[in-house]
């Protein structure tokens, strides 16, 4: 809701947002999957945050930086945006979260917050540590110095693209010229995603190249494409069944919702009577 956006277009965008992560192998039957609206607790959470969060830290939130530079307009929401981000984690008191380097800092303020609600009440929640996947960070296929983004046309790959557009943007995807000795950005991103979904040895006589100015790109990237297009195919595929079939999306969602909410009432309770706020009743 921080990006502009019509209403008529979000019921769609939930959706298939589910329907890429039940993809992925997000197991229901292991992790609860809802929409964070459906459980109000959140929001309340991160107006009590919101009274003990640092301003100063969310001004040098680097991604509110780059995020308002790119819209005329910024809302209250985009900035405050990092505490609702702490209110996810800590409204479960997870002690770990998997994340990827852009959200390090974010992370980091959600663990300053904890650490001031703890010192300013009573200790409620843990410090939340990271936990980094193998490819922390992977950055856009037309600007390799920025992070990739769904939000930027054409920095993506996104699941339910044609196999023809995913083809046409591994093969538009920047390279760039770096010193002798050494791996621009664009082939170093090439690179990582080859080493995810071919393996490290695959990577290597192309990494090898690069050093030696013997590489070539066409040959990098069309390696790439079909290592890319083989992995994703089990994923692609079971999208295809799960979009067949939305009334068992939605029933993953609701299930999920009226779960993540017995824990986050129980949780939203203890933090109001350690704030001095009287509690209240545990209720769906």
């Amino acid at each position: 809701m921080t990006i502009g956006y019509k209403a008529k277009d979000m019921p769609k965008r939930i959706h298939q947002v589910a329907v890429d992560l039940l993809a992925c192998g997000v197991d229901p039957n292991k992790c609860k999957l809802f929409v964070q609206s459906d459980v109000p607790e959140h929001a309340e959470l991160a107006w009590i945050l919101s009274c003990v969060a640092p301003m100063g830290e969310l001004n040098r939130m680097t991604q509110f930086k780059e995020k308002s530079g790119r819209t005329e307009s910024v809302n209250v929401g985009l900035f405050t945006y990092p505490v609702l981000q702490a209110a996810d984690i800590l409204l479960y008191r997870a002690d770990t979260v998997p994340v990827g380097e852009d959200q390090l800092q974010h992370l980091e303020l959600a663990r300053e917050i904890a650490r001031r609600f703890n010192s300013a009440f009573r200790k409620t929640f843990p410090e939340p540590q990271p936990m980094l996947t193998k490819a922390a960070r992977i950055m856009s296929l037309q600007d390799p110095t920025s992070k990739m983004s769904k939000s930027v046309d054409g920095s993506a790959i996104m699941l339910g693209a044609e196999e023809s557009e995913i083809r046409k943007q591994i093969k538009r995807a920047v390279t760039g010229m770096g010193e002798p000795g050494q791996i621009p950005p664009g082939v170093e991103n090439l690179l990582t995603l080859l080493e995810l979904f071919a393996g490290v040895e695959a990577a290597e006589p192309y990494r090898k190249a690069q050093i030696e100015g013997s590489i070539r790109y066409g040959d990098l990237k069309a390696e790439l494409t079909e290592a890319l297009l083989e992995g994703l195919a089990p994923i692609r595929e079971k999208r295809k069944e799960l979009l067949a079939d939305p009334k068992m999306v939605e029933q993953v969602l609701g299930d999920s919702a009226s779960e993540a909410r017995k824990v986050a009432q129980v949780v939203l309770s203890q933090v109001r009577q350690n704030a001095g706020l009287k509690p209240k009743p545990a209720s769906v």
